[in-house]
């Protein structure tokens, strides 16, 4: 990403109401507005703050200044009303590549170690968040990272996502949390084409998965991913479009995970990202 596609702004605020998917927090937070993993089939690429803009997603990211001071003197604020938790990010990675030299999603996490919420779900596909492993243990039980790990094999995943960390990376990453005894989930969100062992791989990483794929996640059923043109990704792959793109194609490696992890522990779609 070049500097000239940076831009910084002033906000007036950080934490915006849970609503919709969302409704199970009292708050989604942002560190950035937009994301430079770009992935073909982000939802947010269908949204306003996405179709308005001239450049195209991924090739842009806002950064948000002062985020800290601003966040400190809002979750003061909605704390003294009630019960606070958060869902970090709604509509970017909060550790995509620019946070490496800007650190604004760590500002906002030291801050939330000194108030801490009821609850603060990260939601990630990046490595970058083992360098925050000292915050996230002050959280204590009061957070859970949440990682993406749509499939297992890379060449799926540079197709989809070319822009995005490699799968071993975030695997790694996984391991790197597991030991420090952070709680996490492995999020298999969309669901993409995996192979047989692909919950083997995860069972000794995580204790909870998610699965969530393009029909139930892109909230019109599919319409959007369509207008996106994630079927002619599966095309050009020549993966059987009757077996892995469809609204039942999660449930081939839903049953394959079910055969590895208990029941209890695998969970579909808005239920897996509540507190």
């Amino acid at each position: 990403m070049t500097q000239n596609e940076l831009s910084y702004k002033n906000p007036k605020t950080l934490l915006n109401k849970g609503t919709g998917y969302l409704c199970g927090y009292t708050h989604s937070l942002n560190p950035y507005t937009g994301c430079s993993f770009a992935c073909s089939y982000c939802y947010v690429r269908q949204m306003p703050v996405s179709l308005f803009r001239k450049e195209e997603w991924g090739t842009w990211v806002d950064i948000k200044q002062d985020a800290a001071n601003l966040l400190r003197k809002e979750l003061r604020r909605e704390k003294a009303k009630g019960k606070v938790t958060i869902f970090m990010s709604s509509a970017t990675d909060p550790y995509q590549p620019i946070e490496y030299k800007e650190k604004v999603t760590r500002s906002l996490m030291e801050v939330m170690v000194e108030e801490p919420p009821d609850f603060l779900l990260v939601q990630t596909r990046s490595p970058l968040v083992s360098r925050d492993i000292d915050l996230l243990l002050q959280l204590e039980d009061r957070v859970r990272v949440s990682m993406t790990i749509e499939t297992n094999l890379e060449e799926i995943r540079k197709n989809f996502t070319p822009q995005a960390p490699p799968i071993s990376a975030r695997i790694k990453t996984l391991e790197q949390l597991r030991e420090a005894g952070i709680p996490t989930q492995a999020t298999i969100a969309p669901v993409l084409p995996s192979s047989k062992g692909f919950p083997e791989k995860l069972k000794s990483l995580v204790n909870r998965v998610c699965f969530h794929d393009f029909f139930m996640g892109d909230g019109s059923g599919g319409k959007r991913t369509k207008r996106l043109g994630i079927k002619q990704l599966y095309e050009n792959l020549d993966l059987d479009l009757a077996e892995w793109y469809g609204p039942l194609a999660y449930q081939i490696v839903y049953d394959r995970f079910s055969s590895v992890f208990p029941e209890e522990q695998i969970y579909i779609s808005q239920p897996g990202f509540e507190p």
